[in-house]
This record gives C-alpha cells, sequence and structure tokens, in this order.
C-alpha cells in the first residue's frame, strides 16, 4: 500500500494552523501510516511547561487522522524541545513528541514511504530586536556548526543524493526575490548554499517567508498551500 505525504509551511503555534483545520484539510481517506510536513516555525511547543493552550493543541494533532512532521523554524523553543530524549526513526534522529507529532532534526536524512528526505530547520530572527531571549526567541535558531557537519556526513553516506530537501529558509539567491531587506545577513543562507552545492536531488521545499511560490522546477517556498508530495 501506498502511503501519502502532504507538505506546508509555517503554522506559528496555531496562529497559522487554519489551514490544517478538518474545513480546511479534511484528511479524508488518511491514516496515522500518512504524513503532514510542517517546513519550520511549528510553535506548538513554545511554553517552558505544557499550558492548556498547548495540550488543547496536542490534542488537535492526536486527533486528526494522519501523523504530523515538523522541522524547527525559527520561531520555537529550542530549550524545551531539546528535552525530549533522542530517538532514531526512519534513519534520522528526531524528537517524538507524542504519537501523533514527530520533530524531524537538523541535519538527517530519513527514508519515508521509499524516498529520501533531507532536513536542515532552522533560520534567523530578524524581528530579533523585539524578542526577549529564552522567551521569545532562542540563539539556537541558526544551525550550529556541528548540525552542518552532522548533514553533510549522513549526506555523504547517501552518496550526496536525496529524493528532497526540507529546509526553514531558503539559499541566499532567492532571498531578495522574497523579501526586500538589503541587510538579509542571516549565515543559514549561506550554510545552504554550501549543502545545494554538494548534493544531487529531485525539489528543494521551505517555509519561513509567508508566502506560497514555485520559483522553478525545483525550488518552492510553502506557506498556507497543502501540496501532495506525489506531484513532485
Amino acid at each position: 500500500m501506498v502511503y501519502m505525504i502532504y507538505l506546508t509551511g509555517d503554522t506559528h503555534g496555531g496562529m497559522d494552523a487554519e489551514k490544517l483545520f478538518p474545513e480546511n484539510f479534511s484528511g479524508e481517506g488518511l491514516t496515522k501510516n500518512d504524513y503532514v510536513i510542517i517546513l519550520g516555525d511549528f510553535g506548538f511547543i513554545w511554553k517552558y511547561n505544557p499550558n492548556k493552550a498547548e495540550k488543547r493543541w496536542m490534542k488537535f494533532f492526536e486527533t486528526r487522522p494522519w501523523t504530523t512532521l515538523f522541522i524547527d523554524g525559527n520561531h520555537e523553543n529550542a530549550t524545551r524541545l531539546n528535552i525530549y530524549p533522542v530517538t532514531q526513526w526512519n534513519g534520522g534522529n528526531v524528537h517524538i513528541i507524542n504519537d501523533s507529532v514527530i520533530h524531524l532534526m537538523r541535519g538527517q536524512v530519513f527514508n519515508i514511504e521509499r524516498k529520501t528526505f533531507f532536513t536542515m530547520g532552522g533560520a534567523e530572527s530578524y524581528d530579533k530586536q523585539y524578542r526577549t531571549i529564552g522567551l521569545s526567541w532562542w540563539q539556537e535558531e541558526i544551525p550550529s556548526y556541528s548540525e552542518i557537519e552532522e548533514g553533510f556526513r549522513n549526506l555523504n553516506k547517501h552518496n550526496n543524493t536525496v529524493d528532497y530537501v526540507l529546509t526553514h529558509t531558503s539559499p541566499s539567491r532567492f532571498v531578495h526575490q522574497m523579501i526586500d531587506y538589503a541587510d538579509a545577513t542571516d549565515p543559514t543562507h549561506k550554510m545552504l548554499d554550501a549543502i545545494e552545492e554538494t548534493i544531487t536531488f529531485k525539489h528543494w521545499f521551505y517555509g519561513h517567508w509567508h508566502f506560497d511560490m514555485q520559483f522553478d522546477d525545483k525550488f518552492t517556498c510553502l506557506y498556507n498551500s497543502i501540496i501532495n508530495l506525489n506531484k513532485y
């Protein structure tokens, strides 16, 4: 039996989760063996202790017919996420939030439904001057040198070839097509440039920029759209 994989953009702890409501995406015919992957800024694991809102959202995901996977973005509580034990799942390291929600960690290669996925979450918050460190932004938002190194090691194990790349932000050359920031100096872009120069892939998906656009036949930015991976 062939199971389904869908992709969508940021959910921001519920602020942009309407796309997953039953009236917008019923998930009809899907099962817990099918997946919806969120491309960063999941944002539901936000407070230092689960509050009522988080518990309601986790119940929401548990009752949806699919399993939710997410890479981390820049708006994540890194301290909370790193409390979860690191577990091996489908070839890569994950944090299992519950039976229906799994965090795909940085620099991993996963085998899901006979397809390979390289994951690298993270990006710089351009608005961090208005945020409070350890409360509304975390220094771990930018991938570390060790995470990038691990990514290259894992890619090398797969002959630097994967089917799909899943990141939160994009390589450098797309930045000014998406936002008019002359000082867009997020070091994550250069990290992703180095990855792109190294690997062979079918398609690269990312979130972060709050709109939906396919730039060419290999790069797609997602926000509100929910796309079926079988089309790529």
